[in-house]
């Protein structure tokens, strides 16, 4: 019987360099060999709607559910994932909860002449396509004027490069793995914008019922990242968000305690709601939880439809 291990994965450059990643790591973490471990790669809906907001055509599933289907299809035995692109709730007969160790979580500015956030001109266009990241703009330099952008990294920067946008906003850990650090303006702490739940992490994804990848992947799961990742997104899970709600959230692991702050806006920005907590780190679930139920509560609901 044949042992290969097929790894499912979207199939942008930056993707496919994660998918590697897994692969390496369950290489050097088990018994298996390069030969025997493929990387398979799905296009998704995500990957096909490239203008307009995901919200319109189903939200953060476009980047997963073509993958999730094709590893309750059997077709392939890992899904590869950016934490932050998949949605809160788990697809049922799916488990997500094995993580490699966490990248950069920060944002970074990409922008004419390497200008940072507070030097850019007037009115500036800022290019992104996520609300909560408009939003924290907005509250540093409320005059800015924030721009739909979508696509891949380099397809973000060749925009930014022909004038359609002033800047752009994007990851540190994409930047990082495509080598384009020289491209950065500034770079945020996540204190100055608190980036999106599981930013960084790249989850692996499999069948519930397939007992060999569970124990083939709690070989690479990293402990830390496992208990950042389950409080970030405990948050989301408890307001029940979509990719429309513009929340953040962030953890560090110091010593035996978990800090975990979050910040969640109104759905037209006006308001912001904070909470910053630190617990033991064995209750690393139920902060999320706290967390998530704070501000469900302060914000009174007014961050949905």
């Amino acid at each position: 019987m044949s042992r290969n291990i097929i790894i499912g994965s979207r199939g942008s450059e930056l993707a496919l360099l994660y998918a590697k990643k897994a692969k390496d790591s369950i290489i050097k973490n088990t018994d298996l060999s390069d030969d025997e471990i493929l990387i398979k790669s799905i296009t998704t809906d995500g990957d096909q709607v490239k203008n307009v907001r995901l919200s319109e055509f189903g939200g953060k599933g476009l980047f997963s559910s073509n993958i999730e289907k094709e590893l309750q299809n059997r077709k392939i035995d890992i899904a590869v994932h950016a934490l932050k692109d998949l949605p809160a709730i788990e697809t049922k007969g799916l488990m997500t909860n094995f993580f490699l160790e966490r990248n950069d979580p920060r944002e970074i500015l990409i922008s004419k002449n390497k200008k940072k956030l507070k030097e850019l001109e007037l009115n500036s266009i800022i290019g992104t396509s996520s609300y909560r990241r408009e939003f924290q703009i907005k509250k540093i330099r409320p005059d800015l004027n924030c721009k739909l952008i979508r696509g891949n990294i380099d397809t973000r920067i060749k925009k930014l490069k022909e004038g359609k946008y002033d800047a752009i906003i994007l990851s540190y850990a994409g930047i990082k793995y495509l080598q384009l650090e020289n491209q950065i303006s500034e770079i945020f702490t996540t204190e100055e914008l608190i980036p999106s739940a599981g930013q960084g992490i790249i989850a692996l994804q499999c069948r519930e019922d397939d007992q060999k990848t569970i124990s083939l992947l709690k070989k690479v799961n990293h402990t830390e990242t496992f208990k950042r990742a389950n409080a970030e997104r405990n948050i989301l899970k408890v307001l029940e968000g979509d990719c429309e709600t513009a929340v953040g959230a962030h953890s560090i692991i110091d010593g035996n305690n978990i800090i975990v702050e979050a910040e969640l806006f109104s759905l037209d920005g006006l308001k912001r709601f904070y909470e910053k907590r630190s617990e033991k780190i064995q209750k690393f679930k139920e902060i999320g939880n706290e967390i998530g139920q704070i501000l469900k509560k302060k914000s009174n609901n007014s961050y949905k439809k």
